[in-house]
């Protein structure tokens, strides 16, 4: 046992974490005459040591992900899921969800592809609630900075979410508040070729390198203003808005969230710099879903294809349930950190 948890400790913290990358670029700077215990120095060592943390692994995550999405094109995701019915569907929605790598607006011309096709509604809305929120490359880069027990309940309170969600849509037959032109766009052709693996790398690296260029401005963005708080904002700060002292954190995490657009390897820097200023690990949680799931672009988006009504349960659907999973997870934080 104690081999095995060497073993995992040196996977999370050097492979998934790469605390050597840390070491090499505070060397680097030291060497160069830097003091990087100031401020305008320790921000550079963040910002950097992050940029390329996340760089790496999201080209080889999506590269990975992008590969095994080649075997779920939508012809053939749309036929696995018909095989499907009741909240059978909506679980196998949801875990088709985790395999693409797609931000929420990205998610909504699949969203529109499988309603067009004939699925139901609430098994198309739990694909729609799951691909963004929750994924497998989400789930490697959160276990090198929270950890394997936040990173795999973190991922299964999405899927959670996203089956509920679908389900309650199901049940409530929400199907009369899709846009008509949606609805009547005729199915897909469920044959789809048969790729070669020569096929199968081509396509993962062009997924890689266009999924790359459209995060990586964001990921900028987010670990700049993860080195901000991390080296500018008093610890006290951020811990009496978003620590255990305000029972409103959550709430307002999530509401903050929502005007930001950004996938969730743009907000992982924050969540990071968050959690070491003191904010409670459901507090971050919850703006990381706010963030990825309910951004006010992917709802505009969304409003093209759906009714307001059906648009007012999807947010609220969304809101109560990652507002109940950041309150759990502070709830249960002694226990997990």
């Amino acid at each position: 046992m104690e081999i095995l948890k060497t073993v995992w400790d040196f996977f999370q913290n050097q492979i998934l974490g790469m605390k050597w990358l840390d070491r090499l670029i505070g060397g680097g700077l030291a060497a160069m005459g830097l003091d990087t215990s100031t401020r305008l120095v320790g921000s550079i060592e963040f910002f950097l040591y992050d940029v390329i943390k996340i760089t790496i692994l999201l080209c080889f995550l999506i590269f990975l992900i992008s590969y095994i999405q080649s075997y779920f094109p939508p012809e053939r995701s749309k036929k696995i899921l018909g095989r499907f019915h009741g909240v059978s569907a909506n679980c196998v929605s949801a875990l088709l969800g985790t395999v693409t790598p797609f931000c929420s607006c990205s998610s909504i011309p699949l969203f529109i592809g499988f309603t067009s096709a004939g699925l139901p509604v609430g098994v198309t809305f739990s694909f729609l609630i799951s691909s963004p929120m929750v994924d497998l490359g989400s789930l490697l880069l959160l276990m090198g900075i929270f950890g394997a027990r936040v990173a795999v309940i973190y991922v299964a309170v999405g899927l959670v979410i996203a089956v509920v969600g679908g389900t309650i849509i199901e049940k409530l037959h929400m199907e009369k508040y899709v846009e008509s032109f949606i609805m009547t766009a005729g199915s897909v052709n469920i044959e789809s070729p048969d790729l070669t693996k020569k096929d199968r790398l081509t396509y993962a690296k062009d997924q890689m390198l266009s999924t790359f260029k459209k995060v990586f401005p964001y990921i900028l963005i987010g670990v700049g203003i993860g080195a901000v708080i991390h080296n500018w904002i008093p610890e006290e700060w951020v811990s009496l808005v978003l620590g255990s002292k305000n029972p409103f954190g959550v709430v307002l995490a999530a509401l903050i969230g929502v005007p930001m657009y950004a996938d969730i390897f743009g907000t992982i820097p924050i969540a990071e710099a968050l959690l070491y200023k003191g904010a409670q690990l459901g507090t971050i949680l919850a703006f990381m879903m706010a963030v990825t799931t309910l951004s006010l672009p992917s709802l505009v988006m969304l409003r093209k294809a759906v009714k307001p009504k059906l648009l007012a349960l999807f947010i609220a659907i969304c809101t109560v349930g990652i507002i109940t999973v950041g309150y759990f997870f502070n709830a249960i934080q002694g226990i997990l950190i």
